[in-house]
């Protein structure tokens, strides 16, 4: 499923998990973990991983965080993977499930 995302979505789709990694205004050793398990996977290059981890050290800004700009076919990928870091630590802070829950409720 990820491996199908385009390189533009694979871009767009880390920087919803990072921006979802900030929900609780930090992101820990689990999440990071996670995150950097996801640019292998999505075999990012260079600048795309150097990218990434200024989201880690910096949250995205939200002015490409729209989730009704997914396309359908990839809304699946995303969602599991903003699910996945949100689970990551074993717990899901109060914030984390509130953002979660909207954005399923964008995607439908």
């Amino acid at each position: 499923m990820l491996e199908d995302l385009e390189a533009g979505a694979r871009m767009r789709l880390m920087e919803f998990v990072c921006s979802f990694a900030w929900a609780d205004l930090e992101v820990n050793a689990e999440e990071r973990a996670f995150v950097h398990d996801l640019i292998r996977r999505l075999a990012l290059g260079e600048t795309e991983q150097a990218r990434v981890e200024g989201w880690l050290k910096s949250p995205p800004g939200p002015e490409n965080i729209d989730p009704t700009r997914i396309p359908v076919a990839d809304r699946e990928a995303f969602l599991e993977a903003i699910q996945g870091v949100v689970e990551a630590d074993g717990e899901i802070h109060q914030e984390e499930a509130e953002s979660l829950a909207v954005f399923r409720q964008l995607l439908d």
